[in-house]
């Protein structure tokens, strides 16, 4: 009975681990259970957040898309407007020059038959004012193309010889008028900018310095550092105070000396959005009553596969050159002086002008008579080729655009073919295009800019009958 009863204890006692056994199983299962719960009822809460936070992100994609879409729509139409008014201003430039250049050929020969004081003091008030506004219509005729998202502004090897050269023959008049000493160091150096460009920023330093400079001189020239070239015009000018070296840059400023007359304020604009437009850098040196040094840093040109060393600078057809002040020795500033031939006579040449305004073709007809040149006029090419039968022409004047869509240089073309020789040939335009330089050099025709001074006409063909009575002189 009582081994009974032991093992009865035994197995109750057992039946008691168990039963806790099982009890702690359970409890470990509940406390599974309510874990798995909880981190099911998190995911559902975090899915719930995540859907609406894709759906904000949804509405603002499409938000974004629709911004993006009237950001697209105000940039076409803003390049639209650009673009109009780009179109807009060269329509403009041409009607505006084209009445200003027959304007001031005539008033060149009014000027010629004038003799009381007062009357010549009338004309000369007259051209001054003619100029101004030809540089006015110009410099934003520049600044507008500079502006243009669609300029394409290339680089090429600029000899900076054949720049001064150039900058010489333009220059060298203003600053004799003056009573200024206009020197150039001729350099032997070849840089990378953009050749059109680089000659505005030139001439519009060397205006400046020639404009605001009473008395002394003005020395351009170029100093060698490292991989680069700096273009210099120094002058004895007043000199600009530390305060205004940032604002001389904006539009229509002027800080004209007293009794001096302003500028349009817009030529130091130019040079630095062409600058920006180029990649080079500008730097000013100057302080009042001591002048002023523009600089213009250039990418020196890599030598041309079989080039030399360095190449001879071309000489000087005008003015003076020397070191610049200050300078040590340097192999790319040259100092070497040339005068220039005299200018052809014009008498009894025989030129043939091409000009669809009739006022235009008057103003030369007029001027060039005066010159003693004999003088034939067509409105367009079937004209000229029509003047032909009766007038053998030894250069050509021609205006760019002309009626029904024909331009100069087809002018040019049709001549030649009809001569069967290379008939030296000037085009006279308004058009602001830089390309059309290039397409005149491929005719070995020069290039002239409304509107056309006297001066500039005469010195042009003189030039252009030198080039062809030399060129039959070798063919004999």
């Amino acid at each position: 009975m009582l081994r009974d009863d032991d093992s009865l204890e035994r197995q109750v006692e057992k039946l008691k681990r168990i039963n806790a056994a099982l009890i702690d199983r359970l409890d470990r299962a509940d406390a599974s259970r309510g874990s798995h719960w909880m981190l099911f009822q998190t995911a559902a809460v975090l899915e719930q957040e995540l859907l609406a936070r894709n759906r904000d992100l949804e509405q603002a994609l499409a938000h974004l898309e629709s911004v993006n879409r009237e950001l697209a729509l105000a940039r076409e139409t803003a390049d639209e407007a650009n673009r109009s008014k780009s179109r807009f201003l060269r329509a403009a430039s041409h009607d505006l020059l084209q009445p200003l250049s027959a304007a001031k050929l005539f008033l060149s020969h009014l000027a010629e038959t004038v003799s009381e004081p007062m009357q010549a003091s009338l004309v000369a008030r007259i051209g001054t004012a003619f100029d101004s506004t030809e540089e006015l219509i110009r410099a934003l005729l520049e600044i507008s193309r500079l502006d243009s998202v669609r300029l394409d502004i290339s680089s090429e090897r600029v000899s900076l010889g054949r720049l001064f050269q150039r900058l010489m023959v333009d220059f060298q008049g203003d600053a004799e008028a003056r009573g200024l000493e206009l020197r150039f160091v001729i350099s032997s150096a070849t840089v990378m900018s953009n050749p059109v460009f680089l000659r505005r920023i030139a001439q519009n330093l060397i205006s400046n310095a020639i404009k605001y400079t009473r008395t002394g001189r003005v020395l351009v020239g170029a100093r060698r550092e490292g991989s680069g070239v700096w273009f210099e015009v120094h002058d004895t000018g007043p000199g600009i105070a530390a305060e205004d070296r940032e604002r001389i840059f904006n539009e229509f400023e002027r800080l004209a000396p007293e009794g001096e007359e302003p500028g349009t304020g817009l030529g130091l604009s130019i040079v630095r959005r062409a600058c920006l437009r180029l990649g080079h850098e500008i730097a000013l040196e100057s302080a009042p009553g001591r002048g002023s040094v523009f600089r213009i840093r250039l990418p020196r040109a890599l030598e041309a596969p079989g080039a030399l060393a360095s190449e001879p600078a071309p000489a000087a057809t005008t003015g003076a050159v020397q070191r610049l002040a200050g300078t040590p020795a340097d192999p790319l500033l040259m100092a070497d002086p040339v005068t220039g031939p005299a200018p052809v006579p014009l008498a009894g040449r025989r030129v043939l002008v091409i000009e669809n305004d009739a006022a235009m073709r008057d103003a030369y007809a007029l001027l060039l008579r005066r010159w003693g040149v004999v003088v034939a006029t067509a409105e367009g090419t079937r004209a000229a080729l029509g003047e032909l039968r009766r007038f053998r022409p030894e250069a050509l004047v021609t205006d760019y655009r002309l009626d029904r869509d024909e331009t100069g240089l087809g002018a040019i073309g049709a001549l030649r073919r009809r001569l069967g020789s290379r008939l030296p040939a000037l085009i006279v335009t308004a058009e602001p295009d830089p390309g059309l330089q290039a397409q005149a050099d491929r005719l070995e025709a020069a290039l002239l800019r409304k509107p056309v001074s006297e001066t500039e006409l005469r010195s042009t063909l003189s030039a252009l009958l030198e080039g062809r009575r030399g060129s039959a002189a070798a063919a004999e």
